[in-house]
């Protein structure tokens, strides 16, 4: 399907979304808006100026998120057109401080394949005459029939001390997708670096300073609930992730930087700038602001419920999203010759399987927040990801991947393509079972991006496992290379309406195209 420029689309809601937003949320303001003042200490009406935004939209529902600066009923209006003629109410939450002002309303009965304008209000609990000025936003539903998708998908966003930099204009990055006018944004994780503090300048190989905006909660790791807030809350204050979030749903995920680098369950700190040395406190933590600043159908604001789900947009595409943190193993060597439990546990390996074997979409990304073939360490010994170097059998994690991969071969499971971020470069690598230590699965690619605003890092190595060849790869030359030398990264994929041929291209920030794989619908060995 062909569409408009996106600054057509909805250009009038989404800068009217915008200003709204951005009224009072000044780059420059950071200080008096790192946090929330007390609600006694708040005069006039309430304020959404951190924006809205949508996410996990099915063909007829949506999740309309939106924060507040004080305790205030959350008032949601959806209409087809902008002029919200006949526009629908929806009555949200009160929102106040148990969830750090912020509010998810869920919507249904949305009509398929079809933009949806909507507005959010925040009105007094005491008085609902008083209320914010509207912050608009729109959306696309999916579709129930064969229709075109389009959607955009990257990771790691504010690391490795690269925050927010206004003389470069913060995250440009979110513009550029904004304007490809994306049906979704698929989020591969790390949406926060939590353990890594912002200084506010940092001197650059050639001499030029790196300024960053910097807030109480960016100054040290995090620990505390109101920690892990302040580190989501501080990338709202960019002007373009801002826009971009009124014009474009999510599908978002988690990886280890939203807690800290390389977390794993049961795991205990020995890093000195933590007080709190039990990595299963502070995930909990983690996961209820997660929760929080992200409208995910399957979590409560308090966390409880879980991030691996399938998304499933129209007969073309299912995307199944993964969780390779919460039900992971300890990292080690990874070369144990059984392993029950591996990188997504027994229960969610079970649940991937069933889902798969029950879709009926043409094709099947499987959002992975860790890539399958490329070695990730963890120190010198161990290893954070599925793969551990040795190019024999699935030992370790890869023996759960070797089941996953027999099952999607003897199921006759077609169309399963992998999407992933994490080691901030760009590549595609293509499975292939005649390269492969083990054969017993078919064919298949994995394609890697971002990072969306974070330092980049030099190549990975390869295992041969699962007979992987790198067919396209960029990289800086050395670690952490800043956001100002360029490689930043996402990755963009088109589905034809008429011949279900998916088309993925790796994209860098400033447009150019670096790397384009068009794959046919049903078959294997592509």
């Amino acid at each position: 399907m062909v569409r408009g420029s996106g600054d057509q689309v909805g250009r009038r809601a989404v800068l009217r979304g915008t200003a709204a937003a951005s009224a009072g949320l000044a780059l420059p303001a950071v200080p008096a808006l790192a946090g929330t003042a007390p609600a006694q200490a708040l005069s006039g009406r309430p304020s959404a100026r951190w924006g809205v935004q949508v996410g996990d939209v099915t063909s007829t529902s949506g999740l309309v998120w939106v924060r507040s600066d004080r305790p205030a009923r959350m008032v949601v209006e959806t209409s087809a057109t902008e002029s919200f003629s006949r526009a629908r109410r929806w009555h949200g939450p009160l929102v106040g401080p148990g969830t750090d002002f912020t509010g998810t309303t869920a919507l249904h009965g949305l009509p398929p394949g079809t933009e949806v304008h909507y507005r959010v209000r925040l009105t007094d609990p005491e008085d609902p005459r008083r209320a914010s000025a509207p912050v608009y936003g729109t959306f696309r539903t999916a579709p129930v029939r064969r229709r075109g998708v389009r959607f955009v998908w990257s990771g790691d966003l504010a690391g490795q001390g690269w925050g927010i930099n206004p003389d470069r204009g913060g995250f440009r990055i979110f513009e550029e997708m904004r304007r490809r006018d994306p049906d979704f944004f698929l989020c591969s994780g790390d949406n926060i670096y939590a353990d890594g503090p912002l200084q506010p300048s940092v001197t650059l190989p050639d001499g030029s300073v790196w300024r960053n905006l910097v807030t109480e909660e960016k100054s040290k790791v995090a620990e505390t609930l109101a920690e892990y807030r302040g580190n989501f809350r501080y990338n709202l204050l960019d002007e373009h992730l801002r826009a971009f979030n009124a014009q474009v749903p999510t599908i978002t995920q988690w990886d280890d930087h939203e807690v800290r680098n390389n977390w794993y369950p049961g795991q205990i700190l020995t890093d000195d700038r933590y007080t709190e040395k039990n990595v299963d406190v502070l995930a909990a933590r983690a996961r209820r602001a997660f929760a929080e600043y992200y409208p995910i159908g399957t979590l409560r604001p308090d966390g409880e419920g879980r991030v691996h789900r399938v998304l499933r947009h129209g007969p073309l595409l299912d995307v199944f999203v993964l969780d390779m943190r919460t039900h992971r193993d300890a990292n080690s060597p990874n070369r144990q010759p059984e392993n029950r439990q591996g990188i997504l546990g027994a229960e969610q390996l079970a649940w991937l399987k069933r889902e798969l074997a029950r879709s009926r979409a043409v094709w099947k990304v499987i959002a992975s927040d860790m890539p399958l073939g490329l070695v990730v360490a963890d120190g010198t010994a161990n290893f954070e990801a599925v793969a551990q170097g040795d190019p024999g059998a699935p030992l370790g994690r890869e023996l759960q991947i070797a089941e996953l991969l027999r099952f999607v071969k003897h199921r006759r499971i077609t169309g399963t393509v992998w999407l992933t971020a994490d080691v901030h470069y760009t590549s595609a690598q293509h499975y292939e079972p005649s390269r492969a230590a083990f054969g017993d699965f078919e064919p298949f690619w994995e394609f890697v991006t971002g990072p969306l605003h974070a330092g980049s890092f030099p190549a990975s190595k390869l295992d041969g496992t699962f007979g992987p060849r790198q067919v396209f790869v960029k990289a800086p030359d050395r670690a952490n290379v800043s956001p100002a030398e360029g490689f930043q990264f996402y990755g963009e994929a088109e589905i034809d309406g008429d011949s279900g041929e998916l088309t993925v291209r790796l994209r860098e920030e400033g447009g150019a195209v670096l790397f384009t794989q068009v794959l046919q619908p049903g078959r294997v060995g592509q």
